[in-house]
């Protein structure tokens, strides 16, 4: 192969100041999609969040201009605008337009800061078409524009009522000798802050003015939990929010901490009450700091400490919310800090199971407890407060400060082996709550995985381990195949001759199920009934619910027309929302409505005799009246009292062929009716007696004595 000599010093290239920023803009921002441009707004926004953290500002302002502008404001202490001596230059230009300048190097102005690398506000000034500043300080204000990180002067166009109207494409005058900080207005002695107006830069972003409303709402709002006290507003001047005006303000203030952000969190019934660990620990690091007398960094050893805050609380539910965070910065993919959280959960239940195994019915044969058992249904949120952080890259979302695992285990541990031994009667009660929880979730855990291997679809070749009692069905096509849940085996004789073998199945169960909503998942799982039921739909239960793998396309609730079957009925519905919610969720649970009256209507004349059914008393009074305006005879009306009653052809062509048969799909359709729904359950069916007592006693007078089947 040919010597390639051409490749020589003249190829390579230096890129100065902020050139490196716009060549490579993901190194620094992550993306230029809209992750990259929201990634700017909290480059900004964590600045001023920082000055509130050290107790200087109370509030922060964040306006979605209607031209695609964005602007922060707060009222802490102001960028400096006296000159740095070794630069030359004025405070502000030196933040905007060199990287990794700043006061968050250790001089001492902040302690556990957001903005650690010195890069953020210099990176967005390098992305913008253009960038205003304004800051007041000493009673005056003062103010520098850029245009994409190059300081200078915009000639702005005025409108009508004389106020100017700035924009990036308004003609922009570079400084060429010096820059100058201008002052434009004044101010009280005592009026501090900073203002931070820009427009992103479309050559870098294709879509420069798509901020995502939501994502700007829910980051303020989860600020306000991370900083109690601080008020934060959102003013969105765009049109097209449904919800709110163009111009109206939003503001979020919270007081109560991480212990109100698990609150807001948590969307279940809870086991715990939200337990608040704090708690901190020191460690020591060697840093590089600026030796002022020679001007160059030398290493030394300094002491840390790291202020642990957790809130955290288990809810009936199987889901895990976990929300990470360092100095107020999110960090999605975790760190070291939420490894040592983890580890001391796991460390602290598996000491307490094991201790109360007995109680707990918990035997050597049991497999050990896992990290899912214990995150099953928790809400937590875990924040530390340290000192120059170890982030993995400027988007910080991986904290890398090893010592802070140990920090954080061993805070967690102790408070929390504090709260779970504690004499209290009701953290005795919520102790013992969370242990069965725990062990029913590895019992759960244990019987999915059996679940999973017995339950699939047997062909004629195969042995099949399902229950005796199922009447399966031919058909292997999962989409076609109904299972119908009926009550009683009077009802399963009738049902085996009125259904069709091909397509449906049956599964008859005795009388009432147990109360799920009441029960531990372990008692859910030891009641025959219950577990017949996951078993025979295939596809486990509670959080290792696997949609895919259910057994039939339709689960027919099929129970008598009386108070007992309606009973029985939200038993069943309460099973399913509870440990096998996808199926709700998929439309994939009906209840059928069997009939409640059976007319038989002589002939007359050309007309034939036909047999008609009614669902109601109401619905029977008016077909009687409507027969007797109409001059026919009519026998006794039938009432059925259950579906054993019906002869199997009654049954098919009422209640299970699907030509003629009446089936309520049960559904959640939103959020809204999610959250609603757990209410309900809640109220009908959990365990405290008093709410679902006053509802019995409001409810009393609007029900007809007549109706009462006693």
């Amino acid at each position: 192969m040919a010597q390639d000599n051409s490749y020589s010093a003249r190829h390579l290239s230096v890129l100065e100041g902020l050139e490196a920023v716009r060549k490579r803009p993901g190194m620094y921002i992550g993306s230029t999609d809209q992750r990259g441009l929201m990634h700017c707004v909290w480059e900004i926004v964590d600045n001023a969040v920082d000055e509130a953290l050290e107790g200087h500002g109370d509030t922060i302002g964040v306006t979605v201009h209607a031209d695609g502008s964005l602007e922060v404001r707060d009222n802490g202490r102001g960028v400096p605008v006296d000159v740095e001596p070794s630069s030359g230059l004025t405070g502000v230009e030196l933040v905007y337009t060199k990287l990794h300048a700043g006061g968050k190097f250790g001089g001492g102005s902040y302690g556990a800061a957001g903005g650690l690398h010195g890069v953020g506000a210099s990176v967005v000034n390098a992305l913008a078409a253009r960038m205003d500043v304004e800051v007041d300080r000493g009673g005056r204000t003062y103010a520098m524009s850029f245009h994409r990180g190059v300081p200078g002067v915009f000639a702005d166009p005025v409108g009508p009522d004389g106020t100017p109207l700035p924009g990036p494409g308004s003609p922009f005058t570079e400084y060429t000798r010096a820059t100058e900080l201008r002052v434009v207005g004044r101010v009280g002695r005592g009026v501090t802050g900073t203002r931070v107006r820009y427009w992103a830069d479309p050559q870098i972003f294709p879509a420069p003015t798509d901020y995502d409303a939501a994502a700007l709402a829910a980051r303020l709002r989860q600020t306000s939990f991370l900083v109690p006290g601080l008020t934060l507003r959102l003013v969105d001047e765009r049109p097209g929010d449904p919800e709110h005006a163009p111009g109206q303000a939003r503001t979020f203030l919270a007081r109560g901490g991480t212990a109100d952000f698990v609150d807001f969190l948590a969307t279940d019934a809870s086991v715990t009450d939200t337990l608040h660990l704090t708690g901190s620990g020191t460690y020591t690091e060697t840093v590089q700091q600026l030796d002022q007398d020679s001007g160059h960094l030398r290493p030394v050893e300094v002491e840390r400490t790291c202020a642990v805050d957790v809130a955290l609380r288990w809810g009936i539910g199987y889901d895990t919310t976990e929300r990470s965070f360092v100095n107020i910065i999110a960090t999605p993919m975790g760190g070291t800090h939420l490894t040592g959280f983890e580890q001391a959960l796991v460390r602290v239940l598996r000491r307490q199971i094991e201790s109360n195994a007995r109680a707990l019915k918990v035997t050597t044969k049991d497999p050990r407890i896992e990290k899912d058992d214990i995150l099953a249904g928790l809400t937590a949120v875990v924040t530390v407060r340290v000192p120059e952080p170890q982030f993995e890259g400027q988007t910080k979302e991986v904290l890398g400060t090893a010592p802070v695992r140990a920090i954080v285990a061993r805070v967690v541990d102790s408070e929390l082996t504090a709260l779970l031994t504690s004499p209290k009667r009701d953290l005795k009660a919520q102790s013992r709550a969370l242990q069965e929880k725990v062990v029913g979730e590895m019992r759960a855990r244990v019987s999915a995985r059996v679940h999973k291997e017995i339950s699939r679809r047997k062909n004629a070749l195969e042995t099949s381990t399902l229950p005796a009692k199922l009447a399966d069905c031919r058909s292997d096509d999962v989409g076609s195949c109904e299972l119908f849940i009926v009550e009683g085996d009077s009802a399963l004789g009738t049902a085996k001759n009125a259904r069709n073998s091909e397509f449906q199945a049956l599964l008859p169960i005795r009388g009432k199920i147990l109360n799920v909503q009441k029960a531990s998942q372990a008692d859910m799982l030891r009641n025959a009934e219950c577990s017949a039921i996951i078993q025979v739909v295939g596809a486990g239960s509670g959080r290792t619910f696997d949609l895919d793998s259910a057994r039939y396309g339709k689960v027919i609730l099929m129970t008598d027309a009386d108070v007992d079957g309606a009973h029985i009925r939200t038993l069943l519905l309460t099973l399913f929302f509870r440990y096998m919610r996808p199926m709700v969720e998929a439309g994939r649970v009906f209840a059928a409505v069997p009939p409640l009256h059976r007319v038989e209507v002589a002939a007359k004349g050309r007309r034939r005799k036909e047999v008609i059914y009614t669902y109601s008393d109401a619905e029977l009074v008016d077909t009687l009246r409507r027969l007797e305006r109409a001059g026919r005879t009519f026998k006794e009306p039938q009432r059925y009292k259950g579906l054993g009653e019906m002869d199997a052809h009654q049954l098919a062509e009422t209640t299970m062929e699907p030509g003629h048969r009446t089936l309520r799909r049960i559904t959640v359709e939103d959020e809204a009716a999610l959250a609603e729904a757990e209410g309900v359950f809640e109220l009908l069916m959990g365990a405290s007696v008093e709410p679902r007592r006053d509802f019995i006693i409001a409810g009393a007078r609007d029900i007809d004595r007549e109706r009462i089947d006693a």
